[in-house]
């Protein structure tokens, strides 16, 4: 009799059997799924906490959005977006997943920083979307554009509702809302496109 082979989005590789073919099913049921997007959004709460203050500004340097990063790259546009979405009302709803400065809850969403977090659904879904819009290209030079693509939306999103929030001029918000945050955005750029396509090769041996 023929079996059947559970593949995954990127590659199709040799049938799981075992335990490796009951995880690779579970990971495609809607159990799964629900459980990827749960735990997604843990993942994007832990790294929101590694921040470093900058004293000039009350946007941290935070891995966050490295996070947001890679969950759009590996998870895909619909999954990633819901992971993000799930972040959103988690800490709207008084959890403790955003970076810990500033207010709790919704008054969060809605300080200084909520450009930011509300680029994260969209950010990821574009990540994901890119990522698998262009399969021709190498996988790291892939990854590396559509991360820099959501990390422009996250900052430009950031950046804009910095500005209107706190009544500051153009000049004034790319100083304490842009400049001090490209060197690491590029680091995390990189750092992504390299964690993705590694984890690629990792899942086709």
């Amino acid at each position: 009799m023929a079996q059947s082979a559970v593949t995954t989005p990127e590659s199709a590789s040799a049938p799981y059997t075992g335990v490796l073919g009951s995880l690779a099913s579970f990971s495609h049921s809607y159990a799964g799924k629900a459980a990827t997007v749960v735990a997604a959004s843990l993942f994007v709460a832990v790294a929101a906490h590694c921040i470093v203050p900058l004293p000039f500004t009350p946007v941290p340097l935070t891995m966050g959005d490295l996070a947001v990063l890679l969950v759009g790259l590996f998870l895909g546009p619909r999954l990633a977006f819901a992971a993000l979405a799930l972040y959103l009302a988690e800490g709207a709803a008084g959890l403790p997943v955003f970076a810990p400065s500033g207010l709790p809850g919704l008054a969060h969403l809605m300080g200084a920083t909520g450009g930011y977090l509300f680029a994260y659904p969209f950010a990821a879904a574009i990540a994901g979307f890119l990522v698998r819009a262009f399969r021709a290209m190498p996988r790291y030079a892939t990854a590396a554009v559509a991360a820099c693509v959501a990390s422009g939306l996250i900052m430009t999103s950031g950046a804009a509702w910095f500005s209107l929030y706190l009544h500051h001029s153009a000049p004034l918000t790319l100083k304490l809302a842009v400049l001090p945050y490209l060197p690491g955005q590029v680091v995390k750029i990189l750092a992504a496109a390299g964690i993705y396509s590694a984890g690629l090769r990792g899942r086709s041996v």
